[in-house]
């Protein structure tokens, strides 16, 4: 995924690190240099400047590709089949809360918080996969026993933030009730495990089960496919992972297709690791598109909200091509998002003199059809 743009580089070497050089790390074009002092450097065939302690070698190349992280420990790609319910709800596994963060501006409606939980590598997991969490307290509806497991899509890649494989990442919007008739917050209503999670302080315990779930997973088989994702607020989860190892982490797989990311949320301020996302977007422009849907700010081609589902429908011709090419579609958010989906992507098809229904169910027999919604 290298850029073919031509840049001014220039790299300075120790003296004595000449021999690290090879032909290989550079294709120079041309050499420029201010420094009157030269010497001649066979392996590479260049010339460079001498300052002190350092060559100065000033070329253009061509721009390489961008320089990614490393993780460890690589052992995590050896396993064939993803990990599955290591922990159950009745021995769930005690993590370690790391950091708790709020993600979203001032103006956004509600919290979301960005949360890093410590397993130390006893709870592996694959990109796509959710965690259960099991808030501490009793549960109301059955006294005596824990409450229910809630799951939540992981955010992060199998290598974690940390790069080490021993941290998971969960994107968690606070659920707050208000109260219709007064419209105060009533606490006793509000969502127990969102708020447990997003009150949390570093070192606090967490009881975590799974990892549970195969319908999300990247498929890796073909390093050159197409993936298009939709996504409405935290649903945004999964594809936070897919494109981490798509585009920042220096993994064995290396993605060459196309990520297609529709991002679904109310206004700017509510907007979920766009910093991530807009990054690739500049690095990586030939293999990452990223379009968003802002409904509090946009207005679609009817003069009406902008939903994820408006964008589909721009994009309606381009998106049944990849399809017809074997491209992958996952959707993730609020199951509320999908009815408008279905019914946008249904009245394209028709329009197009196609069944929807038959397209729909080619599109599950050959595994390219991905949903998780709650």
């Amino acid at each position: 995924m290298a850029h073919s743009a031509i840049s001014q580089v220039s790299v300075a070497v120790p003296l004595q690190t000449d021999s690290t050089f090879r032909r290989s790390t550079f294709k120079a074009t041309s050499l420029t240099f201010s420094d009157k002092s030269c010497i001649s450097m066979p392996s590479i065939g260049l010339k460079v400047a001498q300052s002190r302690s350092q060559y100065i070698v000033c070329m253009s190349v061509q721009q390489a590709s961008k320089p990614k992280v490393s993780v460890s420990p690589l052992s995590l790609e050896d396993a064939k089949e993803p990990p599955l319910n290591i922990y159950k709800p009745k021995e769930p596994y005690t993590a370690t809360i790391v950091s708790v963060e709020r993600i979203v501006g001032p103006k956004a409606p509600g919290e979301t918080c960005h949360i890093v939980i410590d397993h130390d590598g006893n709870l592996p997991y694959w990109e796509g996969q959710s965690y259960g969490v099991i808030p501490p307290g009793e549960n109301p509806k059955k006294p005596g026993s824990p409450h229910n497991v809630r799951l939540y899509s992981i955010a992060s890649t199998r290598y974690g933030d940390s790069f080490d494989g021993k941290t998971a990442s969960l994107c968690v919007r606070r659920a707050v009730y208000y109260d219709p008739e007064t419209g105060k917050e009533d606490p006793s209503k509000n969502g127990v495990c969102s708020n447990f999670l997003c009150n949390a302080k570093p070192g606090d315990k967490v009881k975590i089960t799974g990892p549970s779930g195969k319908i999300m997973l990247l498929p890796e088989d073909n390093p050159n496919a197409t993936h298009i994702m939709i996504g409405t607020g935290t649903g945004v989860a999964p594809f936070r992972g897919y494109l981490r190892r798509m585009f920042m982490e220096s993994v064995p797989i290396k993605f060459n297709g196309l990520a297609w990311l529709f991002l679904g949320v109310a206004n700017t301020d509510s907007l979920l690791y766009d910093d991530e996302f807009t990054k690739y977007l500049s690095d990586y422009p030939g293999n990452f598109r990223y379009d968003r849907a802002l409904s509090r700010e946009q207005k679609n081609n009817k003069g009406g909200k902008m939903y994820v589902q408006d964008k589909i429908e721009e994009y309606s011709d381009e998106i049944f091509k990849l399809l017809d090419e074997g491209a992958h579609i996952y959707f993730c958010g609020l199951k509320g998002m999908m009815p408008g989906i279905q019914d946008t992507l249904k009245r394209v098809a028709e329009e197009r003199g196609e069944s929807w229904e038959q397209k729909l169910s080619k599109l599950k027999k050959n595994k390219q059809w991905h949903v998780e919604v709650y």
